[in-house]
């Protein structure tokens, strides 16, 4: 028998970005007398990627501005593959909740007469996004930091959840958790269950999420049951800066820039844009962006380190260093001057728009599971706009608090077993024999290289078959890993268990992308370059059956917008 600490709550929280807070918060308005604990793999509010935003907020505020272009423009963008609903629900409450933000204490930019001021950004037919500067992010999660504080929620900071646990049911009850500090477990059970822990884009070569993101929550979900949309839609931001071995490189360089009227150009000082969208250019969306620039790197009009340049220095050297100080000073900590001179950029995985199925008040097919933020799929479809993400996270994270809320007062605690917290420690205990094994940092280096080649920008048949042939290997050789007998701060155990994660994520994304035989949005298949325009759009579902998953289409319910000359079917189509 393991040792391990208990906590009993009515509300658990996994994940302490904007879905996150704002769930605790809107649950703790709903009743006070709830108990409600966060565990976050990093702190509150200064960990995770909500934080990290630098562009800005989409909401509908100016009059000439509407809900359904703004609707239109996310289903658009998203290949008409959205949960219509869910993206309704997603332009519907983001003006409110920018309302809600203030409140909190947020400070966003203002125009002279003192409105909020809106700025361009690509993809979009309307100038609607909010910021504060290019730290927005920083922003946001400050203010509710210090509201989630006030309102006396328990924090478990460094809490990383392993496992979530079920009753007899299959019904969710909490969440096994690791004090990644000391190396103890807690087993914290709870009537209702929130996964927001955000996306798995690190696995893979270049990528710009906060280095603690491994795709935890998606894996967690999907090993206790719960069905999964679209896992191979992942967006890759066009620029990434191109920093050498620094740990900044693959961090984003915000959209801002572009809507601002920054320029892209190959190696060879073209503007490449016109070759791929010659309407759009730079403004154009970001799956078309970061294609372009893949493509434009690979046919060898890239630079020897594998980058293309971004130039905003025609913008005035004032402007751009007043406008963009975080993206200015980020680019001076590698020696670039932002406001003077063309920049190294490169296409980053940035942001994962599959993940788990859930209604408009973010529940899944497991009772006592809710899911917000990136952890879950459909608002985004298959490529999302920028300023789309963090209204995403607050929206949802909102909606999953009033929901849980309500859950939790009518719902019953569930019975969980010992014997699944004591099978899963012993999961998580595996490596720790010593040394001796295969080295866990070269496994994680292989599948990042494997899915950038492989299930990345540009994909094919043969090429993702052979990625998951791979990944089988290397989820054999991740067994065999060790890392040192050592409970406390061990770096190496935590990866171990990063890598675990990954593997989960990078399978289901290789096999979603498999199963989808055509190119749309952020997927692009070289042996499948165009959508299926001989069948309305559909979804790619999966659902654990044993070691593999099992796989299934369902046609896209187009209930508010549809693509010209496609009716509704409402069908499904099983594939084996």
């Amino acid at each position: 028998m393991h040792e391990y600490d208990e906590m009993a709550l009515d509300i658990l929280i996994l994940g302490g970005g904007g879905a996150g807070l704002m769930a605790a918060l809107h649950a703790n308005a709903r009743d006070p007398n709830l108990k409600i604990g966060i565990a976050v793999k990093g702190t509150i509010g200064q960990s995770g990627c909500t934080r990290m935003v630098q562009g800005g907020y989409n909401a509908v505020l100016d009059p000439a501005d509407s809900l359904d272009k703004h609707f239109a423009d996310t289903i658009q963008g998203g290949g008409y593959l959205n949960d219509q609903e869910l993206a309704w629900s997603l332009v519907s409450d983001a003006p409110k909740l920018i309302a809600e933000l203030e409140r909190h204490g947020c400070y966003f930019d203002r125009t002279p007469d003192g409105r909020i001021y809106q700025k361009p950004f690509a993809g979009q037919s309307f100038d609607r996004t909010v910021n504060r500067g290019d730290l927005t992010g920083i922003e946001i999660m400050s203010r509710l930091k210090d509201s989630v504080v006030a309102s006396g929620v328990t924090p478990l900071d460094e809490h990383r959840a392993l496992s979530l646990l079920t009753d007899a049911d299959g019904g969710v009850g909490g969440a096994l958790l690791m004090d990644v500090r000391t190396g103890r477990f807690l087993a914290a059970t709870a009537t209702a269950t929130l996964v927001a822990t955000g996306g798995g884009a690190r696995m893979y070569r270049v990528a710009a999420p906060s280095l603690e993101k491994a795709g935890d929550g998606m894996a967690m979900c999907y090993r206790a049951g719960c069905s999964m949309r679209d896992m191979e839609m992942y967006q890759f931001h066009p620029t990434g800066l191109v920093a050498g071995a620094s740990v900044l490189t693959g961090s984003v360089l915000e959209e801002g820039l572009r809507g601002a009227g920054g320029l892209l150009t190959n190696a060879n000082g073209e503007r490449f844009m016109s070759r791929y969208d010659s309407e759009r250019m730079e403004r154009s969306t970001r799956d078309l962006v970061s294609r372009a620039g893949y493509q434009e790197i690979q046919a060898g009009r890239g630079t020897e380190d594998g980058a293309i340049f971004l130039d905003v220095s025609h913008l005035g050297a004032d402007y751009v260093e007043q406008t963009f100080p975080g993206m200015t000073d980020r680019c001076r900590e590698v020696g670039f001057d932002l406001a003077r001179e063309p920049v190294k950029v490169s296409p980053t995985s940035h942001f994962h728009m599959g993940g788990a199925r859930i209604d408009s008040s973010c529940r899944t097919n497991l009772d006592g599971l809710f899911v917000a933020g990136e952890d879950s799929g459909g608002v985004h479809g298959a490529n999302r706009l920028g300023g789309n993400g963090v209204a995403e996270s607050t929206v949802f994270g909102a909606r999953a608090g009033d929901a849980m809320a309500g859950y939790v007062r009518d719902a019953s605690r569930s019975s969980i077993s010992v014997g699944q917290i004591e099978v899963a420690i012993d999961d998580a205990l595996k490596p720790m024999t010593g040394n001796g094994g295969e080295n866990i940092y070269a496994i994680r280096s292989e599948i990042e290289d494997l899915m950038w080649e492989k299930v990345g920008l540009v994909r094919d048949g043969a090429g993702m078959q052979s990625a998951l042939d791979t990944l089988d290997g290397l989820a054999e050789r991740h067994q065999r890993a060790t890392v040192p007998d050592i409970r406390e701060y061990n770096l190496a155990w935590q990866e171990w268990l990063n890598v675990d994660s990954i593997l989960t994520v990078a399978r289901l994304t290789a096999i979603s992308a498999l199963s989808r035989a055509e190119s749309r949005g952020s997927h692009y298949r070289t042996d499948y370059p165009e959508p299926d325009e001989s069948t309305p759009p559909y979804n790619v579902l999966m659902q654990q059956d044993g070691e593999a998953p099992k796989v299934w289409t369902e046609d896209v319910r187009l209930a508010k917008l549809q693509p010209v000359g496609i009716e509704d079917q409402s069908e499904t189509r099983m594939r084996q």
